[in-house]
């Protein structure tokens, strides 16, 4: 077969997924279908067994049952009759009988044992008997491991290849989008990532069959070319984590993930979900990848705090510039990497705060201890990205904590560090810069820099303080 006449296959093969996928709610019939790919009904069902190595009707039965249990997995609730009815099984009795013969039990025996049944048939699924002992060890891992927030994404136009399984070829998938795409100058400049979407749920579905696109982020429309095709994130609200991972820790980054979800009382919407890769891991110190996980999620009926309570919007004045040594992603990494190695060793001493990402020029995090709880004071070590520097300072819960403190000390005569100059125009009562120029090529010395500095000020200030 002519190659460019392959490629046409595959792109219109690749366009009926997406409308199937999009519509499983849907009347899909053959005649609708060849119509999409402008074909004949008999060349497009010979076509689409060809290309996605099982026949359409297979194809749409198992998709419509595999939305149904992954419904199921998180929300046993949902009545199965109703289930059935929306994806378009016409009885009880039909859809019973397609669902037992793809998972080999009753839907009803699913919503018992679905986990447990998805394990004997091979499918792995976010289990916390195999990957947490408890939620308490999730939230540590997560603690020590990622950054994890609700986000409302904007549409992100990409290219992208898609591919069935054989999750090893994806590398070099990547190798042609960003080959093709310096080739054409539609590349996005500006904020370039390499994305993995997945169309399919690997919690469901059989990993040799889960549908999934290599893709890159694009500045300029393009038209399907080949293998090839124009794709894009559509805009919604995500929980979306920040990780540090070894080669062998997606599963469970994505499993814990999934649980956040779920332990935040999140509801998981239909969506496309995706991998952002933020580096590349062969020039990570550690051969790490750095990426972001996203989970397509309803917008939460309550507010999370997926980072520290305090707002540090008036630090500093300047106006948001990241530095040119460190992309922003990586100086997040060095922060969770710096956390991380204070709540493993004084987990015990402090409770610590997440993360904060709200602004591009600093990151900071808290930690207190039971007396600083009882005086409404903590401590918070900040990162300012511009200059690279790090400080600690002494804050309080609310104005009124603040300005008690901030009072204390301006009447007294001890300034051994820097007291702010109002209260009113900052959320520090004194703070004091313990890395003045931070250098990232050795991060061990780095760190015992950064806890030498921050115990010295807490040590002093406690001290002051008498506890």
């Amino acid at each position: 077969m002519r190659k460019d006449v392959e490629q046409e296959y595959i792109k219109r093969i690749q366009q009926v997924l997406d409308f199937i996928e999009e519509n499983l709610d849907a009347k899909l019939s053959l005649e609708l279908l060849s119509q999409k790919a402008h074909y004949s009904a008999y060349h497009f069902h010979r076509l689409f067994a060809t290309v996605v190595d099982e026949n359409l009707n297979e194809y749409i039965n198992r998709k419509r049952i595999e939305r149904i249990a992954s419904i199921i997995l998180v929300d046993s609730k949902r009545p199965i009759k109703e289930l059935a009815f929306t994806y378009g099984f016409n009885s009880d009795s039909s859809f019973s009988r397609s669902f037992k013969k793809y998972y080999g039990v009753s839907p009803t025996q699913f919503k018992t044992k679905g986990k447990e049944i998805l394990s004997k048939i091979g499918i792995e699924v976010f289990s916390t008997e195999k990957y947490i002992c408890s939620i308490d060890n999730l939230k540590k891992w997560i603690d020590m491991n990622a950054q994890i927030t609700v986000k409302e994404l904007q549409e992100i136009p990409l290219a992208g290849i898609m591919h069935i399984g054989e999750f090893e070829k994806i590398g070099g998938f990547y190798q042609q989008l960003i080959e093709w795409g310096h080739k054409k100058e539609v590349l996005s400049t500006s904020n370039f990532r390499a994305i993995t979407m997945y169309h399919d749920n690997p919690n469901v579905t059989q990993l040799s069959k889960v549908r999934y696109s290599a893709c890159v982020t694009i500045d300029k429309p393009i038209k399907a070319e080949g293998k090839i095709r124009p794709l894009s994130i559509q805009k919604g609200v995500y929980a979306v984590g920040n990780f540090i991972l070894n080669t062998d820790e997606f599963p469970k980054a994505w499993k814990n993930l999934s649980m956040w979800v779920l332990e935040n009382d999140c509801e998981f919407r239909d969506g496309t979900y995706f991998e952002v890769y933020l580096n590349d891991h062969k020039t990570h110190p550690e051969q790490k990848f750095i990426i972001e996980i996203c989970i397509p999620i309803e917008k939460p009926k309550k507010t999370i705090k997926s980072s520290s309570t305090l707002d540090f919007s008036n630090y500093k004045n300047s106006p948001i510039v990241v530095s040119e040594k460190l992309d922003y992603h990586e100086l997040i990494a060095h922060m969770i990497k710096i956390r991380a190695y204070f709540l493993a060793e004084y987990e015990a001493e402090f409770t610590f705060g997440s993360i904060y990402q709200g602004n591009k020029d600093y990151s900071y995090f808290s930690l207190t201890s039971e007396d600083l709880k009882r005086l409404k004071l903590k401590f918070v070590i900040i990162f300012d990205h511009v200059h690279l520097c790090f400080k600690i300072c002494l804050s309080g819960q609310n104005k009124d904590v603040r300005k008690k403190y901030w009072n204390l000390f301006h009447e007294s005569n001890w300034s051994k560090y820097t007291l702010a100059t109002s209260i009113s125009e900052s959320l520090s009562i004194m703070d004091h810069v313990i890395v003045k120029e931070a250098s990232f090529d050795n991060m061990n010395s780095l760190i015992e820099e950064i806890e030498q500095g921050s115990f010295k000020f807490m040590h002093e200030l406690r001290a002051i303080l008498e506890f």
